[in-house]
């Protein structure tokens, strides 16, 4: 059984930064793609960052391009979500995702057959 576990949210100022992990288990992702998406209250989850688990390829959403930088670590089978000059709109439930095959530009939350609990990023001004 597939699990993803992300750890890393809080209540950060503006202006801070945030390190999100998501470690997988029950299978070694080698190939095809991982990702980050979030989701606000009222509002759709949103695709935020996508990395190859080979961390060769990576692509972003402009909300966060130039702030957010997405990384992988095949040997210990886990993703990270460093954020820096976070915003209040920023604040959301941070979910990880895993088992793409192939990278849509943009992702779409259908491309990914597993997930995370999720974790809470609240950015307070």
């Amino acid at each position: 059984q597939v699990r993803l576990v992300e750890s890393g949210g809080g209540l950060v100022q503006v202006g801070g930064s945030l390190r999100l992990s998501c470690e997988a288990s029950g299978r070694t992702f080698s190939r095809g793609f991982a990702g980050w998406f979030r989701q606000a209250p009222g509002r759709e989850r949103e695709f935020i960052a996508a990395i190859n688990w080979s961390g060769g390829v990576k692509y972003y959403d402009d909300s966060v391009k130039g702030r957010f930088t997405i990384s992988s670590d095949n040997a210990k089978n886990t993703i990270s979500l460093q954020m820096s000059s976070l915003k209040p709109e920023d604040t959301a439930v941070y979910y990880c995702a895993a088992g793409a095959s192939t990278l849509r530009q943009p992702p779409e939350t259908h491309d990914y057959p597993y997930w995370g609990q999720g974790t809470q990023v609240t950015v307070s001004s």
